[in-house]
């Protein structure tokens, strides 16, 4: 009853192109289905399993938009909870989400600007009402954190949480006329994508048939040519940009580190009871042959020390791997 049973997200919807009113209609679209499958497979009541859902959004860099963008995810869950499915507990109506910022609003040029963009978004997140946030560091453009980027991007939401005084008071910006009017905007925009999807037989059959894809894509590459154009500007990538030495401080992984757990799970594959394995994994594979539980034989196959890729590859062998039937 307490588990946390998905996040269900709309952040790498965000990061491979789609608008704001796209990530989320796409994500709470997804969560509708999610909620269909479990009422219509499992006939659980709603009230039973929806309060533990949770999601995950994306904060870009257009302030405003991203607050409203938020505040419109609140409001559209929780009448989607009540007058679809007719949920009575108003824990279900709630809508509990993690936010990020945006990785694909940073910039290799000039990386420190990331900071400032970084805290904007992470600022939009907090006044959009997000119950968690991670902000991005700001070499995460050019390669795995460094310790002193993971640092500063912390301080980011100390600074925000203990310095400025936005996280005292839910819903700060309600009553701003511009604020309220995006919101509405954004929630009616939402709303038309979810109806052509339901018109289209759910997120499922809208994906087989490319449509969700095929709407990112499209934003996606206005976007683009709209940097290209020097329409929409990037400060360092096509306005603003000064001549800049090699960046210095990179985080490199020492390939030590990958050939030791090699070591350590060829050590681990030596000592445990391979026939226990074996067997464990057996069952997975069976059970996903039928309609069968997965958690428990999954569980099984942990305890047995069956390693993630053994496992995977049991499901990847039953289920294959995912391929697009529609090429763009």
């Amino acid at each position: 009853p307490r588990w946390n049973t998905i996040s269900i997200s709309g952040y790498h919807i965000r990061e491979a192109g789609a608008t704001a009113v796209q990530e989320l209609a796409f994500t709470l679209r997804d969560g509708i289905e999610y909620v269909e499958d479990v009422i219509q497979r499992q006939g659980l009541p709603v009230d039973a399993f929806a309060p533990r859902l949770s999601f995950f959004f994306n904060a870009h860099i257009d302030f405003f938009e991203e607050i409203a963008k938020l505040r419109a995810a609140r409001r559209l869950w929780a009448r989607i909870m009540r007058d679809r499915f007719g949920a009575k507990d108003p824990r279900s109506c709630w809508m509990r989400f993690h936010t990020q910022t945006a990785g694909c609003s940073l910039t290799a040029q000039q990386p420190y600007n990331n900071v400032v963009r970084t805290a904007l978004e992470a600022l939009a997140a907090v006044l959009g009402g997000t119950q968690s946030l991670h902000t991005n560091s700001l070499d995460e453009v050019l390669c795995l954190p460094s310790d002193s980027a993971v640092q500063i991007a912390l301080r980011t939401q100390q600074i925000l949480a203990y310095e400025s005084g936005v996280a005292e008071t839910p819903d700060p910006l309600a009553g701003s006329y511009y604020v309220e009017s995006l919101t509405d905007s954004i929630e009616t925009g939402v709303l038309a994508y979810i109806r052509r999807i339901d018109d289209l037989g759910g997120a499922v059959k809208a994906i087989e048939k490319g449509y969700i894809q095929q709407e990112i894509q499209d934003s996606a590459y206005a976007w683009q040519m709209d940097v290209e154009k020097n329409e929409r500007i990037v400060v360092g990538l096509n306005k603003f940009q000064v001549k800049e030495a090699s960046p210095k401080g990179l985080l490199r992984v020492d390939p030590v580190v990958g050939e030791r757990q090699v070591a350590k799970l060829a050590a681990l594959k030596a000592k445990r009871d391979n026939l226990a394995v074996k067997d464990a994994l057996a069952a997975l594979k069976k059970a996903a042959e039928g309609e069968d539980n997965l958690m428990p034989p999954i569980l099984s196959a942990v305890k047995a020390y069956a390693s993630l890729g053994e496992i995977c590859d049991v499901l990847r062998n039953v289920f294959g791997e995912y391929r697009p039937s529609v090429m763009f």
